[in-house]
């Protein structure tokens, strides 16, 4: 438990490599992934390696679940810090602000509650960006506006080897649309910081062209000169994450760089063969 008087907390949608949570000091809540009956806590019940396995074999697919109010209570409660920052997936993917929100009303300590508006390394990056503003002596004010900084110029960018995943757990929102087109088209998505939402970019004939188009797409948004946080997500794709990243550091001003492994909660709505990309400017 982190012995900083304010307590950088965020959940396991983040998709944090073990090590920067480790060496930042930041707190992560697992959500549930169920199979049938078993509801298991992401990174504690079942690892990555372990869920894919199971996904890939189990005649249940898994739903997930937000921590529950009392799960943050006992987490914030653990906490040796005077106060917490709390950051979490988007209110519109998941219930897991609406959980923390009720745990608040029922601890004395300060929590303070960001909605990221993203998932996965959007929202690692979000956590990392409080923490290292908490580590260099920050005040809980400060430390928010870390976090929101990361939010404003923040593109996550995605594509996936099938819709079905985000179909069967509802969280393909407009990109519906995108649903019962020709099989070989490949989905390039985004989540939009302004709704919280995966929104449809647009479809592409190829996964190689689905993979190129991802860097793309960022410097599109952004300005490629200014100096750029990025971080590469996959799930089971590791080449291929490879291959966005290095495409990604060849055009653009990268001063840091970030390989993430796509857990088991991310993983149940996007599937294996996802790769992503979430970017901010410094």
């Amino acid at each position: 438990m982190s012995s900083h008087r304010i307590a950088i907390m965020t959940d396991s949608t983040s998709d944090l490599p073990a090590e920067i949570v480790r060496d930042l000091g930041i707190e992560v809540l697992p959500l549930y992934v169920m199979f049938g009956d078993d509801h298991l806590r992401d990174g504690v019940d079942i690892d990555t390696p372990a869920f894919y396995e199971r996904l890939s074999k189990d005649a249940h697919h898994p739903g997930t679940s937000q921590p529950t109010p009392a799960d943050f209570i006992r987490a914030i409660e653990a906490c040796e810090a005077d106060e917490i920052v709390a950051i979490h997936i988007s209110s519109r993917m998941s219930g897991t602000i609406e959980s923390v929100n009720a745990a608040r009303e029922n601890v004395k300590k300060p929590v303070h509650v960001i909605d990221s508006m993203s998932v996965s390394m959007g929202l690692g990056f979000q956590a990392i960006a409080a923490a290292r503003a908490r580590n260099a002596g920050a005040n809980a004010e400060e430390i928010i506006a870390a976090a929101t900084h990361v939010r404003d110029t923040l593109q996550v960018v995605f594509t996936v080897e099938t819709l079905e995943y985000l179909h069967r757990g509802g969280r393909i929102g407009s990109a519906a649309k995108m649903l019962g087109t020709a099989l070989q088209l490949k989905p390039v998505l985004t989540v939009l910081t302004s709704t919280g939402l995966i929104d449809a970019v647009e479809r592409v004939r190829s996964r190689k062209k689905s993979l190129a188009r991802l860097p793309e797409y960022v410097l599109e948004c952004l300005d490629g000169s200014q100096p750029m946080y990025v971080g590469v997500m996959h799930a089971l794709a590791p080449v291929d994450a490879e291959t966005v990243l290095a495409d990604m550091c060849t055009r653009a001003n990268v001063i840091e760089a970030i390989n993430s492994y796509v857990g088991p909660i991310v993983g149940t709505h996007t599937g294996p063969g996802v790769v992503g990309l979430a970017v901010y400017i410094d």
